[in-house]
């Protein structure tokens, strides 16, 4: 007789029942998982969806049958067959005595704690704790902790869950937090009172369920439930991070993380998270200026855009230039080609730090999705101090590596990565060309065919045991970054023709990380010259006698400051679309247009993966400013150019037109013959205008003061030493001897005041005592 036929769930999966609820998940699960699966709640502190189990606060003990005691339902496994009852009189009994020693030594810091009416603390003891305490001894106190500009401490108010330490260790890398001593007198710290100095570390403080951690930017500002949450995203790197904007009375006071598996999980950087402080700088621009005899005045907006109308008219088309912010909006974007189509001008571009357009590349759509990165296998990271360039990005490769990933690294400096690099190759910015050369050779060396551009430079070039073996890491599953240390480097088509046939011989996929928050977008409708139109760089060599500058502060937006100021000066009218008024703008413009900025406006955004996010306004733009897509109507419509005859912002959107460009197979002239050359990234926390202002950010430890950093060797060589001055042309500025600089390299970042005029990243220098 056949056997009779019985409902079992599939291999992998395991039948349980909770509270009188059946549930299928699947093996090795913990009890919490398949309870928040089908919606039963289950008191918790310490556990954390995306942390390692601690399973050290205890809140979730819950009845299960035939087990005598309560066991932790974070840290106990699904069984088949097993029932739990998470409401029984054993696992309230337990649930509510854990309540009461979690309160013993908690402080009545309610009413004037930041973190009331949104604290995990305050809503479980208000279903298990008791209305009063039977507890007569004196409360133990905590000193608090200097964690640096972000983060406040109350340290009295921990309740132990490690949240914070599993944090810091697993998810940011940076093992800056611990437990000392133990039992009573165990306290969460950094041992030596040292600040925090991770790019996520604003997590923390999202994730710790008391009030210990708290924003300090924001402490004392307002209530949970005086603001009003609008949803937006990040506009300081091409990731898109979704985030809520906390606002009252128009006025951001703080931006917290929005979920989205797919782009930033629940994390949120702190780049993202504390730029609002720039919002509201000294210099923001609140009403239309002109400038008249060499004086400033503000002015009405009739005035200024008659006066911005008449200078345009004046500049032929031909010799006007549009240089354009690449975290500007698609709707933007769109309307400043037609402004330049209707004005005769094709030269318009937003590669502002670009230096190489030999092949006249232009932001592309990753060819991997954002979530497949944590699933890598292999990675290797060209020209990319990712950690720093996408901070959630560089997140997801660490995630790969804890699970075996190798990554390999070819950089101009020995980057600061949170994960252990498999292999490394570092070379001065004149020689990162001929060092990834050598990585080509091992893929030509293995039977792939190299492309005609590049076949005559490997000739002669010795390859290594070493990356012959970081090919042959690179296989299924792997992805090669490009990142912008290769993209903004004077030789970058050298850089991406060679990773991309790197890519293809070893089967990874090519993914570029664009340059500016909306790049992809601003590609997209045709924010790039046309045919016989001049690039960015091409706009300042050749000076127009007009420019329009969208939300683009000079020097630090450029490559090449000191040929950006030059230009401007000697053009006969430059029109700057600004939300800053700076001193060197000033000098430079003769009308400023305010504008809003991103969490001001509505807005589309186009992330690293192709994904567009619309952006609603929730801030108020303060004074006369106005969204850019407004001012830009209103100007081309006193200009009588076509394409600005839309009444709002559907009918402006209805009209978005993609155009396409196209790249080109030309490769730039290679130096030769350089000693020294700079090396010039753009520090964390001096991509933009925004950034650059918010002032928690600027004392932050990642934002290192501007310094000339060589190694040991080359500062022998060049007669200087650690902490004097050294001079380089007229700017004159402190040494510092930096081990991971290689030989031939000067690291001085850019968007500093200090260095904003020096030569551009790759250009020989000569460093001298001062």
């Amino acid at each position: 007789m056949s056997a009779q036929p019985v409902a079992n769930a599939a291999p992998d999966l395991v039948n349980i029942e909770i509270d009188g609820v059946p549930v299928q998940i699947a093996k090795g699960r913990m009890i919490i998982e398949a309870a928040d699966a089908v919606g039963i709640p289950i008191p918790r502190f310490c556990y954390h969806r995306k942390l390692p189990i601690a399973a050290n606060c205890r809140m979730c003990l819950v009845e299960i049958e035939k087990m005598p005691k309560p066991a932790p339902a974070c840290a106990t496994p699904v069984g088949e067959g097993m029932k739990v009852f998470t409401r029984s009189d054993k696992a309230l009994k337990s649930q509510r005595n854990v309540m009461e020693f979690l309160l013993i030594n908690h402080p009545l810091d309610c009413p004037i704690c930041d973190q009331g009416g949104e604290c995990e603390l305050q809503d479980v003891s208000l279903g298990y704790g008791r209305s009063v305490s039977r507890y007569n001894e004196r409360k133990r106190t905590v000193s608090d902790e200097n964690l640096g500009p972000l983060i406040a401490t109350e340290m009295t108010r921990c309740i132990q869950c490690t949240r914070c330490v599993r944090f810091t260790s697993e998810i940011a890398g940076t093992y800056e937090l611990g437990g000392m001593s133990r039992g009573e007198n165990l306290e969460i710290g950094t041992y030596i009172g040292k600040t925090i100095e991770s790019e996520l570390s604003g997590n923390i403080i999202d994730v710790c369920p008391v009030g210990a951690l708290t924003n300090k930017p924001f402490q004392f500002q307002a209530r949970a439930w005086e603001l009003v949450a609008r949803p937006s995203v990040g506009y300081h790197d091409a990731l898109g991070s979704n985030l809520w904007m906390h606002t009252r009375r128009g006025e951001v006071l703080r931006n917290v993380p929005r979920d989205n598996e797919t782009i930033n999980e629940c994390w949120l950087s702190d780049r993202d998270r504390y730029s609002h402080q720039g919002l509201y700088a000294a210099d923001r621009v609140k009403s239309p200026m002109v400038k008249r005899n060499g004086q400033w005045s503000a002015t009405t907006w009739d005035d200024a855009l008659a006066v911005a109308s008449e200078a345009l008219k004046s500049v032929p088309g031909s010799d006007l230039g549009l240089l354009v912010n690449p975290a500007t909006s698609n709707e933007e974007g769109e309307l400043l080609v037609r402004l330049a189509r209707g004005l005769g001008s094709a030269h318009i571009d937003h590669r502002l730090r670009q230096l190489d357009f030999a092949d006249n590349a232009f932001a592309k759509a990753f060819a991997s999705s954002i979530a497949s990165f944590d699933k890598v296998k292999a990675a290797l990271l060209v020209g990319s101090d990712l950690r720093n360039e996408v901070p959630l990005l560089n997140h997801r490769i660490r995630q790969a590596v804890k699970k075996g990933a190798k990554v390999y690294a070819v950089n101009p400096a020995h980057f600061n990565f949170n994960y252990p690099l498999a292999g490394e190759s570092v070379a001065a910015p004149h020689a990162l060309v001929a060092e990834l050369l050598v990585l080509a050779k091992a893929a030509s060396e293995n039977g792939a065919t190299v492309p005609e551009s590049i076949a005559s430079a490997l000739n002669g070039v010795q390859t290594t045991d070493a990356h012959r073996a970081a090919f042959k890491a690179l296989g299924e599953n792997a992805v090669v970054i490009l990142g912008h240390a290769a993209v903004t480097h004077p030789e970058a088509s050298w850089l991406r023709a060679i990773a991309r046939f790197i890519a293809q011989a070893a089967g990874a996929s090519f993914n570029e990380i664009p340059v500016g928050a909306n790049a992809l977008g601003l590609a997209s409708v045709g924010v790039l010259p046309t045919a016989g139109g001049l690039d960015a760089r091409g706009m300042l060599a050749q000076a127009r006698k007009g420019y329009v500058l969208y939300n683009v502060e000079p020097p630090h937006d450029f490559a090449d400051g000191t040929l950006a100021l030059q230009a401007m000066h000697s053009a006969q009218t430059v029109v700057a679309f600004a939300a800053f008024a700076s001193d060197a703008l000033k000098d430079s413009a003769d009308v400023i247009l305010p504008i809003g900025l991103t969490p001001e406006i509505d807005a589309t955004l186009v992330n690293v993966e192709g994904t567009a996010q619309s952006v609603l306004p929730g801030a108020k733009a303060p004074g006369e400013a106005r969204p850019g897509w407004k001012v830009l109507r209103a100007l081309g419509g006193m200009l009588g150019v076509a394409g600005f005859e839309f009444d709002d912002l559907v009918g402006l959107r209805a009209g978005l037109t993609e155009r396409a460009s196209e790249v080109r197979p030309s490769l730039a002239t290679r130096a030769s013959g350089v000693t020294f050359s700079r090396l010039a990234t753009t520090p964390i926390y001096r991509v933009d205008a925004v950034v650059r202002r918010a002032g928690a950010l600027a004392s932050h430890p990642l934002n290192r003061a501007a310094a000339i950093r060589v190694n040991a060797d080359d500062a022998g060589k060049l007669g200087i030493i650690d902490g004097a001055n050294a001079r380089i042309g007229d700017v004159v500025l402190p040494v510092a001897i930096d081990a991971s600089v290689p030989d031939g390299a000067v690291w001085i970042e850019a968007a500093h005041s200090e260095t904003a005029m020096l030569p551009p990243y790759g250009a020989a220098i000569t460093v001298s005592k001062a």
